[in-house]
């Protein structure tokens, strides 16, 4: 009986396999880039008519970012909702619809080569969101009863910390409600990882002076006196990754600790005046045994 099931649900989903690329194609097309979120409701949209297609009801709900500054304050952010199934007891499929900043604009324009599709978001996590939307509707075709309920999450700003998505739904009690479990189809090469990692995220500016190349003796370059900040960085990177987490997760390298310099740094103004401020982020990615304010106390006592 159980290979029967299995059967039917393999089998909807092969049917599907061609509705199901095109569907991935489509959001990647649509530029979530995080920041700023500029495209998130097209991609909301999209999202909401391949739910209605297949026959599921969902409820949009528009996050207050009032209070936000910056990027995130101009562009409202969404969170949609669905479930398949009766019953309290729930297991949730849980994804973000953003991306992290293309390099360029061709990177929303996905392509196959062989059997790999490319383009931004293709793999984190665009493909995921296909995946969780199909499982259902393989369950809804092959007429499998449920003893519960599939819950459907789509949140915006994972990329950048979850304050306007996930934590907004949990704020609110609408996250995880009874749920016995929560899939999140992340790209982890196929592991399947049993542990979350936290993170503390920086921006360090080093202020100088301005001046123009011929007067620089009256300026202060901001560029120079970030060098020894970051090189006191990348000696406490040293220690931080020789920190080892005791879960079993693959590959190897994939269970040392992170700490990430530059992802994004910028400063000065041209090639001929004296940078007048250069600044540049650091992302530390702590493991479960580890602790937040141990090591967010840490990264400040090296900055002072």
């Amino acid at each position: 009986m159980e290979e029967d099931l299995k059967a039917k649900i393999l089998n909807s989903i092969a049917a599907d396999q061609p509705e199901m690329l095109e569907f991935t194609k489509d959001l990647i097309a649509i530029a979530t880039e995080n920041p700023p979120g500029a495209f998130y409701k097209p991609c909301v949209d999209a999202i909401r008519r391949k739910l209605s297609e297949i026959g599921l009801e969902c409820q949009t709900i528009a996050v207050p970012n009032h209070s936000s500054t910056g990027e995130a304050g101009r562009f409202p952010r969404y969170c949609l909702l669905s479930s398949y199934g009766t019953g309290t007891r729930t297991v949730y499929f849980h994804g973000h619809y953003d991306v992290v900043p293309a390099a360029r604009l061709e990177q929303f324009q996905p392509y196959l080569e062989g059997s790999h599709l490319f383009g931004r978001g293709s793999s984190d996590m665009k493909s995921g969101l296909a995946a969780m939307i199909y499982a259902v509707k393989a369950l809804r075709t092959a007429n499998i009863a449920l003893h519960g309920t599939i819950g459907l999450i789509f949140v915006p700003d994972e990329e950048t910390g979850r304050l306007l998505g996930t934590k907004y739904l949990a704020d609110i009690g609408m996250l995880g409600k009874n749920g016995i479990g929560m899939l999140m189809p992340e790209p982890t090469s196929g592991v399947i990882w049993n542990a979350n990692r936290g993170a503390i995220s920086l921006r360090i500016t080093v202020k100088g002076k301005p001046a123009h190349v011929g007067l620089q003796y009256e300026g202060m370059n901001a560029f120079e006196k970030m060098l020894p900040v970051a090189n006191a960085l990348l000696d406490l990177k040293q220690k931080v990754e020789a920190t080892v987490t005791t879960y079993r997760i693959r590959p190897e390298a994939a269970r040392r600790s992170i700490l990430m310099l530059g992802g994004r740094s910028e400063g000065g103004n041209n090639f001929n005046l004296v940078p007048g401020a250069f600044s540049f982020t650091v992302d530390r990615r702590i493991n479960p045994e580890e602790d937040f304010e141990v090591e967010k106390r840490r990264l400040l006592t090296l900055l002072d």
